[in-house]
């Protein structure tokens, strides 16, 4: 079964996507490519798009509720490494609840998860429980 976020987007076009600077693409490569950026104060910054309404994410790839994808996934904030999709864990998501709601999409079941494993999809879409330990 496919992950439920690779066929929804809805997080990416609903929340304003703020982190500290430091997680901003360095000399070696890895972090945040800093042109899909802009700032949001002195210690943050924004993922463009996200900054004001109508919020879309400058790196989300999607027809939302079909299929999406994060142009920038290995690279992409912390803030978006932490939401989780309501159930894959055992548990709902009030986020992806409302981000879901807001474009007109079902929230997300148990059922949905039936035939995947959590472990399973969070080896498979890169995610991680919230507060999982990131691998180095």
């Amino acid at each position: 079964m496919m992950h439920p976020c690779l066929s929804c987007g809805a997080c990416c076009a609903h929340f304003r996507v703020a982190f500290h600077w430091l997680e901003t693409e360095r000399s070696d490569g890895i972090g945040v490519p800093a042109a899909l950026t802009e700032t949001l104060d002195p210690h943050r910054l924004v993922m463009k798009g996200t900054r004001n309404g109508p919020v879309r994410c400058v790196a989300l790839s999607a027809d939302i509720g079909q299929h999406a994808r994060c142009t920038i996934y290995d690279q992409r904030p912390s803030v978006c490494r932490d939401v989780a999709a309501s159930w894959e864990f055992g548990q709902p998501s009030p986020q992806c609840d409302r981000a879901r709601s807001a474009h007109g999409l079902a929230p997300l079941t148990e059922r949905d998860w039936a035939y995947v494993q959590p472990a399973v999809a969070a080896n498979e879409s890169g995610l991680r429980p919230p507060n999982a330990p990131v691998a180095a």
